[in-house]
This record gives C-alpha cells, structure tokens and sequence, in this order.
C-alpha cells in the first residue's frame, strides 16, 4: 500500500497514532476541559432551551454572507467587556484563529517572530506564503528583544501563548512591555490559559493586569475552560476590520455553529459569577499537585517527562486499567515523551490525589 513504510517506521519509533472512543467509565483527567464545563447539564440545557425558540437552529453561511447572527454578535461583546478589547471575532477553532492571525497579518516585508514552543497552527501558518520568521527560545525575553533591536521589518509581530500547552508554564510578563517598546503586534494564544488565570479568569492579560493597547490581540478557544467548540479573536478594530476583509478562515468558512456559540457565553457568564469559588477549586489542586507530585504549577497541565515513547504508552495504558485516563504525548508534539495529566475540575480533590499517588508509584 501507498504509506506502509512510513506506518512501519511510526511503530518502530513508538509514534504511532490511533483514535479510540472515549470511555466514560474511566475518569478523565486527559481532555482540556479544565473547569469541567462540558459536562454541565445545566449550561446545556439553557443554551437548548434559547435555541429552540428562534426560527432557526444552523448559522447557514459564512460571517460575510448572512450567517452573523444576533447570538455571534451578542457573544462577541460580551468577550470584549469581559476582557477590555474594543472588537472581537469569532472563528470556528483555534487552529482557524491561528491561521487566519499569521497568515493575513504577516504580509511582504514583515517579521514574525515566534516561540519555539508555538502551537503547531501557528507554525503551520507560518510556513504560508514565504512569511519571513524567526524563532526565539522558549520564554526566552533577553532574545526575544535582541531580535526585536536589530529587526528591520516593516512590521513586527510577536506570537506567544498565555499557557503552553504542554509545559504548562506561562508567558513571560515582560513580553508586553518589549512588545510595546518596539512597536511591535502581540499576538497571544490564550487557549490554555482562558478560564484558568487571572483575577477575572480571563487570562494572561488578566493575570498580568496588562492596560488593553491597540497592538495587543488576544486568541482564545471555546473548546477547552468553556466547555464548547469554537474560537475568537479579541484586538482594535482596526485589526478586527483588517481580519474580517483579509482572513481566509473568516471570509470562506461557515459561521460558528449557533449552539456552540451560545454555549459558550453562557459557560463565559458562568464563570464570571462564579469566579471566586472556581478560583479556589485551581487552588486546591495546584496544592494537591505541588503535595503528591512535587510539581509546582500556575496552570491545570502538569507534564511528566518520561523521555520513552513505549514506555509513557505503558504508564498511560496501566492508569486506565486503574480507572484514570491522562495523555501520552509523544513527539512530535512533544521534544520528550510525557504522561501529560489535567487537573480538572470535572473530577473531585479526592480523585485527583488518588491519581497523583498512583501515578507516583508507577513512574518509581
């Protein structure tokens, strides 16, 4: 057959890839639900209830040709006032929003510059077009501005995450001050830190206290702390007209599903009233974590290096067995193999120390 080599090779390698349907019966501390969202009936319900009142259930076309309904509009304001940005647009997933950022902003004479540890949609967008990058090393603010110094770009654009989404740590404060010293766009990817961080739980900018400036954009996804499936994308609206007239995911793809985005503000709505408590809940089981692992963590990701590609599949099937599911993450996606665990709050204090403690002895 066609690709029997490069099958052969992945096995070898341990790389190999393989979809399984989800098992409820094991509790799931591998997803990116953090806040434990998507398994809130009550969310759910309310998003159905509203939605089967108006005279349609599909958004039917794109945002450009008559599928921006008064539910993207809605949604989209009220991610403005919660986070402080002037416009906001919603995208079909985050590895669209990324796409639709680096492919239309870095345009002929700019500069991209990007961390090494960028999701893969960044770095996919990037090798678009011919786009002119340059890596800097992970978190790496000393370099970062080096590069900046000695740029010649017409335009530069810095691209960062508010979590990594595999190391879990968090963006270096000082890249908002060295984006603004160079005038440089800043765009960050909030998918892992939206809902997580923060006073409000809105994220890096959040967490940090940033004052919103009009070279600052901001992606989030709906499909990880809110429960949903989807993206946005907060910035000026000079920026946001730009995408709306310049993006190819924006201008030829099919609007957010009206679910999905209801969804998603009423998970937003919930979050913001109860802040507090669920604030207190990631307090807990960061100390659960820091007790029983020894891992110090401002997110809900904590990676485990394993550096084995087999045996990390073995950790990671033998915790099923035991009842707990959590991710085996491999290259590439990872430069070492790692048990990757969630610490969401879908699953109890109680059942997460159990994990940790288990997940202790195996790795010994």
């Amino acid at each position: 057959m066609y690709y029997d080599n490069e099958l052969k090779a992945l096995r070898k390698s341990g790389r190999y890839r393989s979809r399984e349907v989800v098992d409820n019966s094991v509790l799931d501390f591998a997803s990116n639900d953090y806040l434990g969202l998507a398994h809130n009936l009550e969310l759910h319900n309310a998003t159905c209830k509203a939605l089967s009142k108006l005279p349609l259930h599909s958004s039917k076309a794109s945002l450009l040709v008559n599928g921006y309904h008064q539910i993207h509009k809605n949604f989209e304001s009220a991610l403005c006032e919660a986070n402080g940005f002037e416009d906001a647009v919603i995208v079909g997933s985050g590895f669209n929003a990324n796409i639709a950022l680096i492919e239309s902003l870095v345009r002929r004479g700019d500069t991209l510059f990007m961390d090494e540890k960028y999701h893969a949609s960044g770095v996919l967008a990037s090798n678009l077009n011919n786009l002119h990058v340059e890596f800097f090393s992970h978190n790496n603010m000393d370099e970062l501005e080096d590069l900046l110094k000695h740029s010649v770009a017409k335009r530069k654009i810095v691209a960062v995450e508010g979590i990594y989404s595999m190391d879990g740590d968090i963006v270096h404060k000082d890249i908002f001050s060295i984006a603004d010293r160079y005038d440089a766009l800043l765009i960050v990817d909030e998918a892992h830190s939206s809902g997580v961080i923060g006073d409000k739980l809105m994220g890096a900018f959040d967490y940090y206290g940033v004052d919103i400036k009009q070279n600052y954009i901001k992606m989030g996804t709906l499909g990880k702390a809110y429960g949903s499936f989807g993206a946005f994308i907060l910035a000026s609206e000079h920026i946001v007209e730009y995408l709306i007239n310049r993006a190819k995911p924006i201008i030829y793809a099919t609007s957010l599903s009206l679910y999905d985005t209801l969804l998603a503000h009423n998970a937003l709505i919930y979050m913001l009233k109860n802040v507090e408590f669920l604030k207190g809940e990631i307090e807990q089981r960061k100390e659960i974590i820091f007790k029983e692992l020894g891992i110090k963590t401002e997110a809900l990701i904590v990676p485990i290096v394993i550096d084995d590609n087999k045996k990390v599949i073995e950790i990671r099937d033998e915790l099923k067995r035991q009842g707990f599911a959590v991710g085996g993450i491999r290259q590439p996606t990872v430069d070492k193999a790692i048990i990757r665990v969630i610490a969401r709050l879908g699953n109890s204090c109680e059942q997460l120390r159990e994990l940790c403690i288990n997940l202790a002895k195996i790795k010994i």
